[in-house]
């Protein structure tokens, strides 16, 4: 059986796969919190510093996770080629890459990739995927996931949009599959800064259960006041609806949930997009889900199950491999 391993390298997660390479099909997965972020501070010391000690470090993490599987499957994976995309390639990753520029082709020609050699103690061949800048913004990861996505779209010539929610959420915009602009929002970082380190962390207790009908009404509430109201001036009824009695901790957390989504999303309105994708995993489909449907956005709305937005990375690095000529 042909076998590669694909790793989508995150700031707080690492997700590694073994691949059947003639299908696709996944294998044999690891996933940990050893994300690049964690991994640069452990290495950002002063016993691991060096330019010379930086590559075999974060090399050295990969191959506990190739172990793993090995010991699970009972085989030996040396020898096996490693993609690895996300932000591997940044300031913090395991090699700095140069961002490749718009237009971006989603078919092959435009990818910046990093090759490489097999290592003394590292008997793979690494291929690193680099990410996308515009004038005023970058991402690194996204566009990896949104190569695995666009099998799915059946007419390309109509401009597209695509919603990848998380800390740093991307609206990216396709045109003959071409990535022709994107646009970043801090809806991640503004919650967990308004949540938990300003005043109003006193007046939220986190809820999950959106299915819950006092839940998804505050939630649809928050969306409704981004759309009518001045972020800085709604954030602060979260306090307000706690001092008087309006919600209750748990609702106020939804209540700021959807405050800061339906900022977001609330420009959607206006988009010249033939349609809108939402490619969202299992923690967030549900709050984007319910806030478009409160924007009546949801009849232009493509939503994919969380699994197969899981299995993203994996897809496109099966094309690249098989475009690289294996």
């Amino acid at each position: 059986m042909n076998i590669f391993l694909s790793c989508d390298w995150g700031t707080s997660t690492l997700r590694l796969n073994l691949v059947n390479s003639e299908n696709g099909n996944i294998l044999a997965s690891e996933h940990s919190d050893q994300g690049i972020a964690k991994t640069f501070s452990i290495w950002n010391t002063a016993d691991n510093a060096n330019k010379n000690s930086r590559i075999p470090f974060y090399l050295d993490i990969l191959q506990h996770h190739i172990k793993n599987i090995e010991l699970r499957l009972n085989i030996s994976l040396g020898g096996t080629k490693l993609f690895i995309s996300g932000m591997a390639s940044s300031t913090m990753g395991l090699i700095e890459l140069p961002y490749s520029e718009l237009p971006y082709m989603l078919s092959g020609p435009e990818y910046n990739l990093k090759h490489l050699p097999v290592q003394d103690n590292f008997n793979h061949q690494v291929i690193i995927i680099s990410g996308v800048k515009s004038n005023d913004d970058v991402m690194r990861g996204e566009e990896t996931q949104l190569i695995g996505c666009i099998d799915t779209i059946t007419d390309t010539s109509k401009p597209q949009l695509f919603i990848f929610p998380g800390t740093h959420s991307k609206h990216i915009y396709v045109n003959n599959n071409t990535i022709i602009g994107f646009k970043t929002y801090m809806t991640g970082d503004f919650f967990e800064l308004l949540s938990q380190k300003s005043i109003l962390q006193n007046s939220v207790d986190k809820e999950t259960d959106l299915e819950h009908p006092e839940y998804s009404a505050s939630f649809k509430q928050g969306v409704i006041d981004a759309v009518e109201s001045n972020l800085l001036n709604a954030a602060f009824k979260v306090r307000t609806n706690n001092l008087f009695n309006i919600y209750n901790k748990n609702q106020n957390f939804t209540y700021l949930s959807g405050l800061l989504i339906g900022t977001e999303l609330k420009d959607l309105s206006a988009s010249d997009a033939a349609a809108i994708h939402l490619v969202c995993g299992t923690n967030l489909e549900k709050h984007y889900r319910l806030a478009l449907q409160e924007l009546k956005l949801a009849k232009q709305i493509n939503t994919y199950s969380p699994q197969w937005v899981d299995e993203a990375v994996v897809r496109a690095h099966h094309k690249i491999y098989n475009q690289t000529g294996n």
